[in-house]
């Protein structure tokens, strides 16, 4: 899709809260059983080292696909920033992939300015298609500890619906750890 194209679609929709016609996936955690594995990456960052998704393994991760020109995810990138520092010592990231076609040449100056504390790549037509087609902008993916992705966003979504789903997912790491201390105190 051109960007002027783009961009007269982000300005009608944007009252619909995202940068295409698609519509909204689904808010809910998916079951684990339902879960498929995220697409592997390696692209590279503003410093130009490589991430790869697998360097996230054991982590609940957000990654959203963004653009300094969309509107809906100026509004997210502060909710994840604040959730980067919120949760990143409790095995939390927030990973970026920006999709604008000047590159780091309009990224990295909205990066600074914005003061935005997470990691932040350069994404790419391949990355976009191994998502699924990512034609609208925001998406995000909400990737469990195993790497599989339990919840997808297409559009602007609430604060909140990120919060309880990365909440629940840090909690369902810890289930089996804590539970395991409190049977040795019980079996005493």
């Amino acid at each position: 899709m051109s960007r002027s194209i783009t961009h007269f679609v982000c300005a009608s929709l944007l009252g619909l809260g995202g940068c295409s016609s698609a519509p909204k996936a689904g808010a809910a955690v998916k079951p684990a059983k339902d879960r498929k594995a995220a697409p592997q990456f390696d692209l590279k960052d503003s410093n130009g080292k490589s991430a790869k998704l697998s360097d996230y393994k054991g982590k609940v991760v957000l990654l959203n696909f963004w653009a300094t020109w969309c509107g809906p995810c100026k509004i997210e990138i502060p909710w994840f920033a604040e959730f980067e520092q919120q949760f990143k010592d409790k095995g939390f990231a927030v990973l970026g992939i920006a999709m604008d076609d000047e590159g780091w040449e309009v990224v990295k100056p909205y990066i600074e300015k914005h003061k935005v504390n997470y990691r932040v790549i350069m994404g790419n037509d391949s990355v976009a298609n191994i998502y699924g087609g990512v034609e609208s902008l925001p998406t995000s993916f909400i990737i469990d500890r195993d790497g599989k992705i339990a919840a997808i966003h297409i559009g602007l979504v609430s604060k909140g619906d990120y919060h309880s789903e990365i909440v629940q997912l840090l909690g369902a790491g810890k289930t089996a750890s804590a539970s395991a201390p409190d049977a040795v105190r019980a079996s005493r």
